[in-house]
């Protein structure tokens, strides 16, 4: 049967009553970000995850709408805190802040860290790409590498060190110098890389070797004393320092990096409009200047990118773990 005009017009009304609850559903379908975003930062108050952490999230609350809060999980060299993040409902209110050590070093030294990081966690984007810093207190006597090796083998097993905790990448980084010196010393595992540089600059132990932005100030104020960064080539904002290999350890280099992911399954688009507003930010001349003067690079790569970076440093540390024979206990 044709219809006539008149069974069209007697038709319109429930052909538009059933369109309305649709076209409803679609104007009130929640659009992301709708509430707060948390950012984990797997270490305690004050240290360079948690001072990376704040930084960003200052920043990207403006342009998402919402407020970002950031949330520190400190705890078994950053297991605690990625674990916490891993197991979070893919839904993009939750990030996580991520870096070499949790991505590269803890799955070779943990028998079980509680998540796997090929798997667990989708990258975002990397937040600074820089050496770490090799510090003593300032009562201790030496004024090179080589003489802190001197003295770590004139006094074997007396000498201490610290870090954010086994498996970090302070711990990495000194473990590899007293691998490749073959000279013994304690290690002082902390919670927190903030508290560990305080109590450095504290004169409670003899070294450590960690991110400039949390040395900087001590280093200013004349407490510690830097020896060397730990990558092939020196640093802008530490010019006067020389690399690892300059002061006489052959085949030193550590580069150390921190970035940002979500739990598995976040879907696409949520990551792509994080990595495109964090990209945005980075890029900035404000955000340059910020990252250059406590020793870092922006870093800024697109998720892919960094997916294939974890891939090969995991395999690459892992080598090195190994050799050294690092455990955790």
């Amino acid at each position: 049967m044709r219809p006539t005009r008149r069974r069209l017009l007697r038709l319109t009304p429930a052909l538009c009553a059933m369109a309305v609850p649709v076209s409803a559903a679609r104007a009130q379908a929640p659009t992301w970000p709708s509430k707060p975003i948390r950012i984990i930062a797997a270490s305690g108050p004050g240290s360079v995850t948690d001072i990376r952490a704040r930084w960003l999230a200052d920043r990207l609350a403006p342009v998402l709408g919402q407020p970002i809060v950031v949330e520190n999980r400190p705890g078994a060299g950053g297991n605690l805190g990625t674990v916490a993040g891993a197991r979070s409902a893919p839904d993009g209110y939750t990030l996580l802040i991520i870096h070499i050590g949790t991505m590269a070093i803890n799955p070779h030294i943990y028998a079980n860290p509680g998540y796997d990081p090929l798997t667990d966690l989708a990258p975002i984007t990397r937040l600074g790409v820089g050496p770490l810093a090799l510090a003593v207190h300032k009562s201790v006597p030496v004024n090179s590498v080589m003489e802190l090796v001197a003295l770590a083998k004139a006094k074997p097993g007396e000498l201490t060190f610290n870090s954010p905790g086994i498996g970090t990448p302070g711990h990495l980084a000194s473990s590899l110098l007293m691998h490749l010196t073959d000279i013994r010393a304690t290690h002082v595992p902390y919670k927190s890389g903030g508290q560990a540089v305080i109590d450095l600059a504290a004169g409670h132990v003899t070294w450590t070797i960690e991110g400039f932005i949390i040395l900087k100030p001590f280093i200013q104020d004349g407490r510690l004393r830097p020896l060397a960064v730990t990558t092939s080539r020196r640093n802008k904002a530490m010019p006067d320092v020389p690399t690892m290999a300059e002061a006489g350890i052959a085949g030193y280099d550590f580069t150390g990096w921190m970035g940002i992911g979500a739990p598995t399954g976040t879907p696409a688009p949520i990551i792509n409009r994080i990595y495109g507003e964090i990209a945005k930010i980075i890029a900035t001349p404000e955000a340059r200047e910020w990252f250059e003067s406590v020793g870092a690079d922006p870093g800024g790569e697109p998720p892919d990118a960094l997916a294939a970076l974890i891939r090969a440093e995991h395999t690459k540390l892992g080598e090195v773990i190994r050799a050294i024979g690092i455990k955790a206990e």
